[in-house]
């Protein structure tokens, strides 16, 4: 029997999860440098720069590089650094929320 906590906690780990790809996305998108004139693009980078929560962000993160590859360097260990804080963040609510089983 599933309670409401259940549904709740499952909720929660979805949404962190969904937070966490993408940002991995994101992240690939840069990678590739896709063309972010293409609106399908533009939305999935505007998503991540909302995932990042500004602790993450790709231009003004936790460690910022700098030199030739600093763009893909930065929205790979930002935002990689994010997905992995939004999965465990995740995993740790969805686990108070849900009862004991």
């Amino acid at each position: 029997m599933t309670t409401a906590r259940g549904y709740v906690g499952r909720a929660v780990w979805l949404v962190c999860a969904l937070a966490a790809v993408v940002l991995a996305v994101g992240a690939l998108l840069v990678v590739v440098d896709a063309n972010q004139h293409h609106a399908l693009v533009r939305f999935v980078l505007r998503l991540a720069g909302w995932a990042d929560v500004g602790v993450f962000s790709r231009t003004d993160g936790i460690k910022q590089f700098h030199g030739a590859n600093a763009t893909v360097d930065n929205a790979l260990f930002n935002w990689g650094l994010g997905a992995v804080a939004w999965l465990v963040v995740g995993r740790v609510l969805e686990r108070l929320i849900r009862p004991r089983r």
